[in-house]
């Protein structure tokens, strides 16, 4: 008598899933062949290791080709991947060349020139003690002692030969002076200040060699370039126009083998320049900072 559900008996593969071993305890059917069994799962087994060890190396070969093909890829024509050394010279910036940034916020920097240039804009306080400060001026290796000071609104008082008829044709406004000594030697240096730079241009233009700032004395300084033969220089820098004459105080005149004289009034020339140009200076700098 059998026991259960009819149809036919499930077929039992170790090496399949859900399939069933059939009991056959206490039935009457043949037993197993027990080593049949295990010599087909033997087999089995060697095949499936063998399809095991060959997808894998099907796989480390897929892989390797796949590297491969990236290498060979990044290394194509493109020059954008070469090496920096193979980009043509053309692709990479001249060591001697100027470096180009991208435009920043930051204002432009402020003209000084621009502050001296026009009574408009050139309001900072002047005088001779601000204009040339102190009792003594260095240049280089020279010491030059400060002497007596002038300052007028009559242009002409300070002026002699044609340079007062130039004044007057260009507006002067003012006229500074101050005076050095080194040893038997002075220069007087004279500051004359007009409205517009255009109005001092004219002035150094139409200067010629009668055009000549008076030599200042006093305060221990003898008198001197009143007969004698001396040296004198003229130029501008803005709105101002700056002169010199030099000489010396025993009433010799000057020669062109007197270098030292012409040495000393470059010296004050150059420290006229450079006090005027200060003056800008300070003026761009603070309207910078406000």
């Amino acid at each position: 008598m059998s026991y259960g559900q009819g149809g036919p008996q499930s077929q039992w593969d170790p090496w399949k899933p859900n399939s069933q071993q059939p009991w056959t305890g206490g039935s009457d059917g043949p037993s197993p062949d027990w080593a049949a069994l295990a010599d087909a799962s033997e087999k089995r087994n060697r095949r499936r290791k063998v399809f095991l060890i060959v997808g894998g190396a099907l796989a480390t070969v897929g892989v390797g080709a796949a590297v491969t093909m990236a290498v060979v890829d990044s290394g194509g024509s493109d020059e954008a991947n070469r090496p920096t050394s193979s980009v043509p010279a053309t692709g990479l910036p001249s060591a001697s060349g100027t470096p180009s940034f991208a435009p920043t916020s930051a204002p432009p920097a402020l003209n000084p020139k621009e502050f001296v240039s026009s009574k408009a804009k050139d309001k900072a306080e002047n005088s001779p003690e601000l204009m040339f400060p102190g009792t003594q001026l260095t240049m280089g290796s020279s010491v030059y002692k400060k002497g007596p000071t002038a300052d007028s609104t009559d242009c002409a008082t300070g002026a002699q030969g044609t340079l007062p008829k130039v004044f007057a044709a260009n507006g002067c406004t003012r006229l500074m002076r101050v005076t050095y000594t080194k040893g038997n030697t002075a220069v007087t240096v004279g500051v004359a200040v007009f409205d517009t730079e255009a109005q001092a241009l004219k002035v150094k233009s139409q200067a010629d060699s009668k055009s000549i700032v008076k030599a200042l004395a006093g305060k221990g300084v003898k008198a001197f370039c009143n007969a004698a033969i001396c040296r004198s220089t003229t130029n501008s820098y803005g709105r101002y126009a700056y002169f010199t004459i030099t000489g010396f105080t025993d009433g010799k005149d000057v020669t062109t083998k007197d270098t030292a004289v012409f040495a000393m009034g470059d010296d004050l020339a150059e420290f006229a320049f450079q006090q005027i140009n200060r003056r800008g200076q300070t003026q761009a700098s603070a309207a910078a900072e406000g």
